[in-house]
């Protein structure tokens, strides 16, 4: 279930751009997590540096479990992916993680001139060539190349979103739907957001297919405030808790 949020909150914590860049190089973002609203459960940052010479982004991504939940489920989760700073599509995706005993150890190696990904799993030994789709993206870049390329007058006007998606081994296409804007409280003051549900897949961690729910800041960072998610036991609840190196200045009210 654990190893679920984790990839659903860095895949879906989507924005939408506008004319001047919503992030630079130095943004850091740090999140707390809570389960059923009261229970201390993690922590997850996002760590964007420029490298200038070849071209790229470097992001940087951990989540890790703490508070009662870390006994009972330990997590400790590194994410990294390297993307072009002028289309941003990903170059290299690395995933790392330790899952309540459960290891995975990948590098994924993208060409997207011939739309091939190349997984190394290191744990295995092994490596496989796998198709994927034009312009396909991993669970980091997608989050920096959406707030870069869709405004939100074309959300409002499409209502849905999909993209094309590679994980592990696996090509698939990821859907939200806008649900309009909406003002919401947080530790920094209140803050207008853009709210969106992504599709997730019902069974045996989320009650139904709309389960999740996410709030992304409407001024020109489009930074993730918030998301809320209904599982078949229980819920789960992220909010931004610090930050640095933004773009844009951070739009609360007081």
């Amino acid at each position: 279930m654990k190893k679920t949020l984790i990839l659903i909150f860095f895949i879906s914590i989507l924005c939408f751009g506008q004319d001047q860049s919503p992030y630079k190089n130095g943004e850091w973002l740090n999140f707390k997590l809570s389960y059923s609203g009261w229970i201390k459960a993690g922590k997850a940052s996002l760590t964007l540096k420029e490298d200038k010479l070849n071209e790229l982004y470097h992001v940087k991504a951990i989540g890790k479990t703490t508070g009662p939940i870390k006994w009972f489920f330990k997590v400790e989760d590194y994410y990294q992916s390297y993307f072009s700073n002028k289309t941003g599509l990903p170059k290299k995706f690395i995933r790392k993680i330790n899952e309540g005993g459960h290891t995975k150890n990948l590098t994924i190696d993208f060409d997207q001139t011939t739309n091939k990904a190349i997984v190394n799993n290191i744990k295995k030994n092994s490596v496989k060539e796998f198709v994927t789709k034009p312009n396909v993206h991993d669970m980091l870049s997608v989050f920096y190349f959406l707030r870069n390329n869709y405004s939100l007058d074309q959300i409002k006007k499409s209502k849905d979103l999909s993209v094309d998606m590679f994980f592990d081994s696996e090509n698939y296409e990821f859907k939200m739907k806008f649900l309009g804007i909406e003002t919401i409280n947080t530790k920094f003051g209140k803050i207008k957001c853009i709210k969106l549900r992504p599709f997730v897949q019902s069974g045996r961690v989320f009650k139904e297919k709309e389960s999740l729910t996410l709030w992304i800041s409407a001024d020109k960072n489009k930074i993730p405030i918030r998301i809320k998610a209904d599982l078949v036991v229980g819920s789960i609840r992220v909010d931004l808790d610090a930050f640095s190196g933004l773009n844009h200045p951070f739009e609360i009210n007081f």
